[in-house]
């Protein structure tokens, strides 16, 4: 996504606390659709990732080139490609398989990783990084290692596994996008989850995936809700926010996100987490909140 444009006057508060609810909700909540998606008979890649992109894709692209928005050239397909492999095939993609074995809100607080990874690659990178942020990377990292190594992860290999790439893919490609030509922002998003879309509707077929003899109405109403509310809605509300709010509070949905996915996992599918969890998913926050803040005295 290309650099937010500087904040305008001062939006009414009513709509910031709207734009940010919808983004702390329905983000924090788009784990739980998932597992509800998953249990309804929906294939995890094919149509759960897949077909949910690949519809409100087509719906953004539709209604922004309906309203006169330039398509993306030639090479910036090309760079939304590669940002719909790394972010939604890698990023969002590898979480939905995760959640076949792990619990919604254990792979929420695995992708709240993904500002840490994010600093780490900017510094490889030849960024700039302050002691306070490689602070907050250090006490993440540390965070991480917890979650891998003395979590209920460790139960499931394969979920841990996945759950390591997914916020690695999601940061590396966000860090690879930035100073590249690139539509506007809603273009940009609307042409990676296009070609995220396809991407992860092909793999998923060739993972042999097909639709449950008959899917359930929870299955059916989970997808809609992950393609209307979590890729269009609530997405719109963040696009909104960065254009019209400080950086720093448009990025806060990274550590209220996972806290809403396990309250919400709690609650409905009555999903249980050890002290281990918890322990690993605060120190975690806690590396994202000092990265924050160092970010913050430096602007």
């Amino acid at each position: 996504m290309s650099a937010p444009v500087p904040v305008q006057a001062a939006p009414r508060g009513g709509l910031v606390a709207v734009a940010l609810l919808l983004v702390y909700v329905v983000w924090g909540s788009t784990y739980l659709g998932i597992r509800l998606a998953l249990e309804g008979g929906m294939p995890p890649l094919s149509v759960i990732s897949g077909t949910r992109f690949v519809i409100a894709g087509g719906v953004l692209y539709g209604l922004l080139r309906w309203r006169g928005v330039a398509a993306p050239t030639r090479v910036q397909w090309r760079t939304v490609a590669v940002m719909g492999l790394c972010l939604l095939f890698l990023g969002n993609g590898m979480v939905v398989l995760a959640e076949r074995d792990v619990s919604s809100g254990l792979a929420a607080v695995a992708v709240a990783s993904v500002p840490l990874w994010m600093a780490l690659f900017s510094a490889l990178r030849g960024g700039k990084v302050t002691g306070g942020e490689w602070l907050g990377i250090a006490i993440g990292l540390a965070g991480v290692v917890w979650l891998n190594a003395g979590s209920s992860l460790t139960a499931t290999p394969t979920g841990l596994v996945l759950l390591l790439i997914a916020p690695l893919g999601w940061a590396f490609g966000s860090i690879w996008s930035r100073g590249r030509d690139l539509p506007s922002p809603f273009m940009t998003a609307a042409g990676q989850m296009l070609c995220g879309g396809v991407i992860l509707v092909v793999a998923g077929l060739l993972r042999g995936e097909h639709m449950a003899v008959a899917p359930t109405l929870q299955g059916v109403l989970a997808v809609g809700y992950l393609s209307v509310f979590g890729s269009i809605v609530a997405f719109t509300a963040y696009v909104w926010l960065l254009h019209n709010v400080r950086p720093v509070l448009a990025s806060s949905y990274a550590y209220v996100n996972p806290v809403i996915a396990v309250a919400l996992g709690a609650l409905v599918a009555h999903e249980r987490f050890g002290a281990a969890d918890i322990g690993a998913m605060a120190v975690i926050l806690a590396g994202v909140v000092v990265i924050t803040l160092a970010r913050m005295r430096r602007a």
